[in-house]
Parts: C-alpha cells; sequence; structure tokens
C-alpha cells in the first residue's frame, strides 16, 4: 500500500482520498438513502454535488458519507485509470 495518500477527482474541483473509501453505490437503493439519511443526522455526510444530482454515494471510514455527481461507473473507470498510471510509474 503506498504511503501517501491518492485523491481522486469527483467533479467540479472536488477530491476524495482513496484510501478512505469503502464502497461505492448508487444512491436509488433504499439501504444507501438510510444511510445517507443517517449520516445527515448525524452530520458525517460531505455534499461534493455542487447543487448538482447525486449519482452515486461513497462510503468512506469512520462512518462518513460522500455524496458525488459522477456514476459509480465513472467513479469506477478513474480509480482504474489512477491504478492504471501508479503502476505505469513503477
Amino acid at each position: 500500500m503506498a504511503d501517501h495518500t491518492e485523491l481522486i477527482h469527483v467533479g467540479f474541483d472536488n477530491s476524495l482520498a482513496l484510501n478512505r473509501v469503502i464502497a461505492v453505490a448508487a444512491p436509488t437503493s433504499a439501504p444507501v438513502k438510510r444511510m445517507v439519511q443517517r449520516g445527515k443526522q448525524q452530520e458525517r455526510v460531505i455534499d461534493l454535488t455542487s447543487g448538482r444530482r447525486t449519482k452515486a454515494v461513497v462510503i468512506l471510514e469512520d462512518d462518513w458519507v460522500a455524496l458525488i455527481a459522477i456514476t459509480p461507473e465513472t467513479f469506477a473507470s478513474r480509480v482504474a485509470s489512477i491504478r492504471q498510471s501508479s503502476d505505469a510509474a513503477a
């Protein structure tokens, strides 16, 4: 594991620390909606949508939840791109 924090761009000049991400999910399922609601109640939601529609929910360490305006597929492809470029550099 890298000893530095990799940031992943999630749109609108916002980034997330990739090493803190546990899962990425679509915001439409009832369990994910409950998780977001619980996060809001506990003040552990980071809204990175810049007012746009939430297309993915990122579950982070320590019960934090991030709302992003890119799809889970786009997020995954950006992670793959970061991994590929770091493998090429090694």
